[in-house]
């Protein structure tokens, strides 16, 4: 401890002064013991002065204390000193108290501002708040996304200080409004949805039954189009209650795959039956195209008659097959025309083997129409006359173009 003695003496009658730039002035007697022992008794007052500037001083600097609270003390001390019963360094301590006072100003002015802030943010957020939820309670159709952030701007709400109490009243009001508004708002759409769900499960019920009388039928591409029109009508119609539409759902569903899964089975033979004919058909016709149309066109044509005729019993291929294929049969059958059309050229009217067929056909048109017209049967002999006349017709229409 400095020796605050110096700064203070005892006269011969026990007064103590203490000395200062203005001179000396009283601070007490002491008439307890020897003079330094006075002295010493009043330092010490001095000392826990200072040690209470140091304390003050400390916690300023850091921080710890309030600077408003820190600077009346400041005050206080500074004050207090004009008077103060101590012997010590009285003016350095005064000058050393006005620094920290203006410090402790300057804090105080940082900590009012930073409240001010700090209110005026506070203010802001809550204000945001507010105006969030009246937008909910206005606008949200999202009930339980807007519930759940109702609740979480309460939350938040609650950990908002340093509002007056005037205005915080009065935003509380508001925020109150609009969640009590956003809950009767959200109340009439669950009942309005009751309402419509109730309707939706009779529409439904009404189309599960349409999908149940046609799960049996076999007529495939119209019953098809009726469940696919059902399922449109379903999905177009409102969502019934949780329960009921699960319910609902199951029984259209199993009515669906019931009729759909026996379609499949019948497709899936008929499409193994129509692979079976392909395998058929294309063995067919390589035997076709593989015909000696140039160098036996007559055995070829009877052959291509049997093969066409197998062809023909094979039955239905698959779609994308079939036109490939009849293409190529088509090409085989015209390549035996050609050739079986350039032979009868070649050929004389008399030695024309379809011209002897024909003029033979008209012969035994002829001897029909004899035994009818012997018999007297009107109804045979114009059968036969017409017969007659017909393939006269295609006779000479024959050795005309040969």
């Amino acid at each position: 401890m400095s020796d605050w003695t110096a700064f203070g003496r005892v006269d011969a009658d026990g007064t103590v002064y203490v000395k200062t730039a203005e001179g000396e002035r009283v601070v007490g007697s002491w008439q307890a013991g020897a003079p330094e022992e006075g002295l010493a008794h009043f330092a010490r007052r001095f000392a826990d002065l200072v040690t209470e500037v140091d304390l003050t001083e400390a916690r300023l600097n850091s921080g710890a204390a309030d600077a408003g609270h820190s600077l009346t003390t400041i005050r206080r001390l500074r004050a207090s000193l004009a008077e103060a019963h101590v012997v010590g360094d009285i003016d350095a301590l005064a000058a050393r108290l006005d620094k920290l006072a203006t410090v402790a100003e300057e804090k105080a002015g940082e900590a009012r501002a930073a409240r001010d802030a700090a209110r005026g943010e506070a203010l802001a957020r809550k204000t945001a708040l507010v105006e969030e939820a009246e937008k909910i309670a206005a606008e949200s159709t999202g009930w339980k996304t807007a519930g759940d952030r109702l609740k979480e701007i309460l939350d938040e709400w609650k950990t908002i200080r340093g509002v007056d109490k005037k205005t915080d009243g009065e935003l509380w009001k508001r925020f109150a409004a609009a969640r009590d508004g956003f809950t009767r708002r959200r109340g009439a759409h669950f009942a309005s949805l009751d309402a419509q769900r109730k309707q939706a499960q009779s529409v439904k019920e009404e189309l599960v039954t349409e999908a149940e009388k046609l799960k049996d039928s076999t007529d495939w591409a119209a019953t098809a189009n009726q469940l696919k029109d059902l399922m449109n009508q379903w999905k177009a119609a409102p969502r019934a209650s949780k329960e009921a539409e699960q319910r609902l759902w199951e029984r259209f569903r199993a009515a669906q795959d019931e009729f759909f899964t026996r379609r499949s089975e019948v497709f899936s033979a008929r499409d193994n039956e129509q692979r079976a004919n392909l395998e058929r058909k294309q063995a067919l016709l390589a035997e076709a195209e593989a015909l000696d149309v140039d160098g036996d066109p007559k055995g070829a044509q009877a052959k291509l008659r049997e093969i066409q005729a197998q062809w023909h019993e094979a039955g239905r291929v698959p779609r994308e097959a079939a036109a490939g294929l009849e293409r190529r049969l088509r090409a085989v059958d015209e390549k035996v025309r050609e050739v079986m059309d350039s032979a009868w050229r070649r050929t004389t009217k008399e030695d024309n083997p379809l011209l002897a067929q024909m003029r033979a056909q008209v012969a035994e048109a002829e001897e029909r129409l004899a035994r009818a017209q012997a018999a007297g049967d009107a109804k045979r002999i114009r059968e036969a006359e017409q017969a007659l006349a017909s393939k006269r017709q295609f006779l000479q229409l024959a050795e005309q173009s040969g």
